[in-house]
């Protein structure tokens, strides 16, 4: 559960640097994703959840 936390956290970390760092270059970054089509937003959704699989699989396995 402790690892489930840590990652919500870190989440929130990158995130609000998002907010933070650039607010302006947000309503880009929103509309350069808005022309991106749904098919291809999807793929690029399920590639980042099997690179972070892939991440925390590696980071618990090096650490156990």
């Amino acid at each position: 559960m402790s690892y489930v936390i840590l990652g919500l956290g870190l989440v929130l970390v990158v995130e609000g640097l998002v907010f933070a760092l650039a607010p302006s270059r947000l309503d880009e970054v929103v509309e350069l994703i808005r022309s991106i089509p749904p098919e291809t937003r999807r793929l690029i959704g399920l590639g980042a959840v099997a690179v972070g699989t892939a991440l925390v699989w590696l980071a618990r396995s090096l650490g156990a």
